[in-house]
C-alpha cells in the first residue's frame, strides 16, 4: 500500500465523491479510482461501492479502512507538530469551530493572549452551528470545538469549559422583571422570540412542550438562533426573547434584564470537544491551559 492511495482513498471517504476529491487533492478522477482499484486488489476487499447517479458507499471493509486512515493521517499531523516543538519553533495550524455567540463574546481575548504567546501558530477559527461543529471535529477537519455539553456525541471527549443558564430577555423596565419566580402563564400573556424549530442549540421544544402542558397559546413574533438579534428586538420591545448564555455573559452591553429559567431548563456547560485519539503537541495543550486558566507552558 503506497502513502498518496490511502489518501486518496481517504478523501474520496470523506467527501463522498471522486469529482470533489480529485479537487481536493489536484488529480484526475482517473487516477484516483485507479489508486482505490489498487487497493482493494491488494486486500483482497471491495472499499467502495458505486451506487446509482454517481453516489458512493463504503462498504464494511471501506468504512474499516477509512477508520484506520484517520488515526494514521492524525498521528502523521500530531508528528509534524512534534518535530516543529523540537526544533523550538511551534508553529503549526491550530482550528476551532464553534457558534457565533460564543466567539464573539468568549473567545476573542483569549486568543489575542495565546497568539501573543505564539506568534507562528496559524489559527483558524469556524462560525459553525453545534451539529457542523461535532461533524468538523469527528472527520479532523479541526482540532477542536466548543458546544454545549449536552449535545456532545458519545464517541468524542468533552471537557466542561463554563456554565450557561437559560434566561428569558425582557426590557430593563418590564413588568416581569419584578416577578419573583416568574411563570410560563406569565410569559404567555407577551409576544415571544424563540429559536427556530429544530434549531439543536434552542430548546423550542422543551419551550413548546411546557405550554403545551399547561393548555397556554404563545404569540411567537420573531424566530432567531442568534442571541445578538434576538436581543436587539427585545430591546425595542417588539418581544421577550429565550437564550442560552454563558453564565455572566450580557450580549453587547444592552439595557436588558436577564430573567433566570433554572427552575424550568436543567443546567448545562459550554464543553472543549476533540476526538478521543487526538494528538496534543505542545502548543495545543498551551492553548488549552490557557482557555481554562491552567498555567501555559513556555515555548
Amino acid at each position: 500500500m503506497e502513502w498518496q492511495q490511502l489518501l486518496g482513498f481517504y478523501q474520496v471517504a470523506k467527501l463522498g465523491s471522486f469529482t470533489k476529491a480529485a479537487e481536493a487533492t489536484f488529480r484526475t478522477q482517473s487516477a484516483l479510482s485507479q489508486q482505490v482499484k489498487a487497493l482493494e486488489e491488494e486486500l483482497g476487499s471491495q472499499l467502495i461501492e458505486r451506487l446509482a447517479k454517481r453516489r458512493l458507499k463504503l462498504t464494511p471493509s471501506g468504512v474499516k479502512l477509512f477508520a484506520f486512515a484517520q488515526r494514521l493521517l492524525n498521528q502523521w499531523d500530531g508528528l509534524l507538530d512534534e518535530l516543529r516543538a523540537m526544533k523550538g519553533e511551534p508553529q503549526g495550524p491550530l482550528s476551532l469551530a464553534a457558534p457565533f455567540t460564543t466567539l464573539y463574546h468568549l473567545l476573542p481575548e483569549a486568543l489575542s493572549s495565546y497568539l501573543q504567546k505564539f506568534p507562528q501558530v496559524e489559527l483558524t477559527l469556524l462560525d459553525r452551528p453545534q451539529a457542523a461543529v461535532f461533524s468538523l471535529v469527528k472527520s479532523g477537519d479541526i482540532d477542536f470545538g466548543l458546544a454545549l455539553e449536552s449535545r456532545v456525541p458519545k464517541d468524542l471527549t468533552a471537557r466542561r469549559w463554563q456554565p450557561v443558564d437559560t434566561v428569558l430577555l425582557a426590557p430593563v423596565d418590564h413588568p416581569l422583571t419584578r416577578a419573583r419566580r416568574v411563570t410560563w402563564r406569565q410569559i404567555a400573556r407577551y409576544p415571544l422570540i424563540v429559536p427556530p424549530r429544530g434549531h439543536e442549540a434552542g430548546g423550542r421544544h422543551l419551550i413548546e412542550a411546557h405550554f403545551e402542558k399547561l393548555g397556554l397559546a404563545i404569540r411567537i413574533i420573531l424566530e432567531s438562533s442568534n442571541v445578538e438579534l434576538s436581543a436587539r428586538y427585545v430591546e425595542t420591545g417588539l418581544g421577550l426573547a429565550f437564550a442560552t448564555l454563558a453564565r455572566g455573559l450580557k450580549p453587547s452591553q444592552r439595557h436588558l434584564a436577564f430573567i433566570p429559567l433554572g427552575h424550568y431548563f436543567k443546567p448545562d456547560h459550554l464543553a472543549l470537544v476533540l476526538r478521543r485519539d487526538k494528538v496534543l503537541t505542545p502548543y495545543k495543550l498551551a492553548f488549552i491551559n490557557l482557555l481554562f486558566g491552567d498555567t501555559m507552558p513556555s515555548q
